[in-house]
């Protein structure tokens, strides 16, 4: 009996600490589902826009202190009313939790309901368009940082909707960025060199290691490039000029396409065919790495959610499935893509090409709302996962680009990234 007790605590002993080792996993597969990036987790959740309000070409940023809000839109194709919440959590510089906890960046209720929505209207697409403003009466923020938005379903954050991120900068640092040729010979046709200096508006200890710079083109966060350290310090300002630094291939200008309206097709858009939905087929592309740079005024990636005739573009907007198309040889080692900020420049299979061989060509079809839209093509390796800077759109250093300068500060001790500075220039204009 003795012996058979002993077993049977050896036997709990051992399945506890079998449990104990396997809770880490279990709590990370709880939360787990959201990824620290902007993107989509459901079929019918589409044009995701995240904006200061009025400015819809602006980048999600507002100040900390000031009236400044962001709007958060997005239509649920699935139509009806879902009892969606939302809530938002500080990241580090590099897009990581900070494991903070909400009490520490946040004033107010940590999560809330999304319960502003409105039903499509006169639209062969239905949908429920929902809305969110940030800060609200409900949640404001304590400090500055880059910041995930989360919404999830019947308040279970193991049910994710959408994340996108945003900023919230308390300025305290001047930044000055300037964009020239490449210093590296073999470069100077084809990238773009940026050059910036900070100015602080506060004591800063350690330079090198308590400031982080992020510098991004066109709000593409998968091409930004991180600067720890000064180039050269003098009193009060901090130079970043490192010759072999902060090098961007300059790529080329945005195709687009304007599907503003669905009756007739404007520019971009070589037929509209009657359906549920519509279907919008683009004239078809070609590559552009071996030819010379045609400078065509473009968005840098943007889309605008417009409609031709004045109607409300929320709610009366209609869907229309788009088919791009790529006349090229089949590229047996890479994938293709379509991509934008409409994307938010994303390489998930919703958005990789398919080869009709018998065409030639690389094709995709996606629903979109209707509006204007840039775009381009990405080819990326299928081993190694990285872009071809020069196939399919060539990269030239005349391209107009808009590159973003992002300052983040640790204080000695600090247990957070603030944003504390935040510029754009753009180039080629």
């Amino acid at each position: 009996m003795k012996g058979q007790q002993e077993g049977s605590v050896v036997n709990v002993g051992y399945l506890l600490a079998v449990l104990l080792l396997l809770l880490p996993c279990f709590l990370k597969a709880q939360t787990g589902a959201f990824v620290y990036e902007s993107r989509t987790y459901r079929f019918g959740i589409r044009t995701v826009k995240c904006m200061p309000e009025g400015q819809e070409a602006a980048l999600p940023l507002i100040p900390l202190a000031g009236p400044g809000r962001l709007s958060i839109t997005f239509d649920d194709l699935d139509g009806g009313v879902k009892n969606y919440w939302y809530t938002v959590e500080h990241c580090t510089w590099e897009w990581k939790p900070s494991g903070l906890s909400a009490i520490d960046y946040l004033e107010g209720l940590s999560e809330d309901r999304v319960t502003d929505y409105r039903y499509a209207s006169g639209t062969l697409q239905k949908y429920t368009h929902y809305k969110l403003t940030l800060p609200n009466s409900q949640l404001r923020f304590r400090i500055g940082g880059n910041y995930l938005l989360k919404v999830y379903e019947d308040g279970d954050r193991n049910k994710p909707v959408l994340s996108h991120r945003f900023y919230v900068v308390n300025q305290q640092i001047g930044i000055s960025m300037q964009v020239m040729a490449s210093p590296q010979v073999a470069y100077r046709d084809q990238k773009q060199k940026i050059d910036f200096s900070l100015s602080p508006g506060m004591a800063i200890q350690n330079p090198s290691t308590d400031i982080k710079v992020v510098l991004t083109q066109n709000n593409n966060p998968f091409t930004a490039i991180s600067n720890r350290k000064p180039f050269f310090i003098k009193p009060g300002q901090l130079l970043y000029t490192d010759p072999a630094a902060n090098d961007f291939w300059a790529g080329n200008e945005f195709r687009k396409f304007d599907i503003r309206n669905i009756r007739a097709p404007l520019s971009g858009v070589k037929q509209i065919d009657n359906g549920t939905p519509f279907r919008a087929v683009l004239f078809t592309d070609q590559p552009r790495d071996r030819q010379e740079y045609s400078n065509q005024a473009d968005e840098d990636g943007r889309f605008f959610i417009q409609h031709a005739d004045g109607r409300d573009p929320q709610t009366e907007n209609d869907y229309t499935q788009v088919q791009f198309s790529l006349q090229t040889p089949l590229k047996a080692s890479q994938d293709l893509y379509v991509v934008g900020l409409f994307s938010n420049y994303s390489s998930q299979a919703a958005y990789r090409m398919t080869y009709v061989p018998e065409r030639g060509v690389y094709t995709l079809d996606l629903l979109l709302k209707q509006g204007l839209y840039n775009y381009k093509y990405l080819a990326i390796d299928r081993q190694t996962g990285k872009p071809d800077p020069l196939f399919p759109e060539g990269s030239f250093f005349q391209t107009g680009n808009t590159y973003q300068g992002f300052v983040y500060y640790r204080r000695p001790g600090g247990r957070w990234d603030e944003l504390v500075g935040f510029a754009e220039v753009r180039s080629g204009r």
